[in-house]
């Protein structure tokens, strides 16, 4: 095709595209974003308005393929194998992915979308760059959980430090004002944590789910507990154990490799804690973890759950990208559903607190941290895992601002006949 045909083609396919956009988002009540085409055709905000995000369509045929089946997933892996780009505020762009995965339409708007689709033109360029890992054995099977961890946790360290806080928290911080830093507010959530546990000198943590274990590094150095730290990954173990030794703490705190199922400690625990591991369960394998707790758990102790939940009312169309590339098996419920299986595991429920806003914030950090470091992480990995991250986290952000995802720091007790041994008041949680 000469030079003059392409132009003409190019400039009718731009023609045609504004078409079915200015169609598709007729009723779409922001338009403070812009379309983008390969030879710098521009759809959307105008010039007088700044774009809080821009589409970039890489190629022709993208707009068909994205919209002839659109999906939480096909959306997702148009991303990640660069159909598009999205330059801005990414965590904007999920509004416009809400609208399109939800927007009821009539019979007859539908027909008129799918017939300016079929003008649209066709893909034809083949992906690749990346093969989904295919994990042996039934779903949350001591194995196939080890196998899943791995996949996820044991990423590259380096690349965890890209975007996480000196202390390598990854879980949800806590803010005192919006505008706060992550390495205070990751340090004022540890200490939260400690005082929720009300730790005293001399006695036994157990950290399920420890990961680089900075959660028990804090709980040993400043309020003198021992402290058992297990989890599933082995480099995170590598990492907090070389931690634990420079930080001198060795003689009073150690990480095991373990799936909770298998601690065969001999003394029970005087607190237990679990931050962030929750999500990995699984809701036919409650029962036993919440037994688990308890039977390692001394009468009198507290155990302080903390971990994700779905809201009850919301209801997911589709395939989950995050389910497909990111947490495989994960396995969110709603809170409703975890407290009774904690219950019936004879747990008595102390406090329950909602974190939601506090882990917008964090994962909003986090993209923000992985953004500015971008070139950084493709080298220690690639592009497909740096989008990857990027879109899951700043999905995840957008669910915790919209509700459909809920975090909560749950605190159960095991009296000893009937008796809690715990304060009247939360005064202490709160005045330091």
């Amino acid at each position: 095709m000469g030079a003059w045909a392409k132009s003409l083609f190019q400039e009718a396919t731009s023609r045609i595209s504004a078409d079915f956009l200015d169609a598709l988002l007729a009723h779409y009540p922001r338009r403070d974003f812009q379309v983008r085409w390969s030879d710098g055709t521009v759809w959307g905000a105008g010039a007088e308005q700044q774009p809080r995000f821009i589409l970039v369509l890489k190629r022709p045929g993208t707009l068909r393929a994205l919209f002839s089946s659109p999906s939480e997933l096909t959306l997702g892996e148009a991303y990640i194998y660069d159909d598009f780009d999205i330059l801005g505020d990414i965590e904007a762009a999920f509004d416009l992915a809400d609208y399109l995965l939800t927007h009821e339409r009539g019979a007859g708007e539908s027909f008129d979308l799918s017939a300016r689709l079929e003008k649209l033109p066709e893909s034809d360029s083949p992906r690749g760059g990346l093969r989904l890992v295919e994990f042996g054995g039934k779903v949350h099977t001591k194995d196939r959980d080890r196998q899943v961890i791995s996949y996820h946790y044991d990423m590259p360290a380096e690349f965890y430090a890209l975007w996480l806080d000196e202390r390598m928290m990854y879980s949800c911080a806590y803010f005192s004002k919006p505008d706060e830093d992550l390495d205070s507010a990751q340090e004022r959530k540890l200490d939260y944590i400690c005082r929720k546990l009300r730790l005293r000198p001399g006695e036994r943590l157990l950290d399920i789910g420890c990961g680089f274990a900075g959660l028990i590094m804090h709980a040993v150095a400043h309020y003198g507990v021992h402290g058992v730290g297990i989890t599933l990954s082995v480099r995170q173990a590598e990492v907090a154990r070389q931690r634990l030794r420079e930080a001198g703490l060795n003689d009073r705190c150690r990480v095991e490799v373990s799936d909770y199922r298998d601690i065969d400690h001999e003394l029970q625990y005087d607190k237990i804690v679990s931050v962030g591991m929750f999500e990995h369960v699984g809701e036919a394998h409650l029962p036993e973890y919440f037994s688990r707790a308890w039977d390692l758990l001394r009468p009198g102790g507290v155990f302080l759950n903390h971990g994700i939940s779905y809201s009850a009312t919301y209801r997911r169309r589709g395939p989950s990208f995050s389910d497909r590339y990111v947490f495989p098996d994960g396995d969110l419920v709603p809170i409703s559903t975890s407290l009774r299986a904690a219950e019936l595991s004879g747990f008595e429920l102390r406090d329950v607190e909602s974190l939601r806003e506090h882990y917008a914030l964090t994962l909003h950090h986090w993209v923000q941290r992985l953004e500015a470091h971008q070139e950084e992480a493709r080298r220690i990995t690639d592009d497909i895992t740096y989008r990857i991250w990027r879109l899951h986290m700043a999905g995840s952000a957008h669910g915790f601002r919209t509700g459909r995802l809920n975090i909560y720091q749950v605190l159960l007790s095991k009296p000893l006949h009937g008796h809690s041994g715990l304060p009247l008041t939360r005064a202490d949680w709160y005045h330091v």
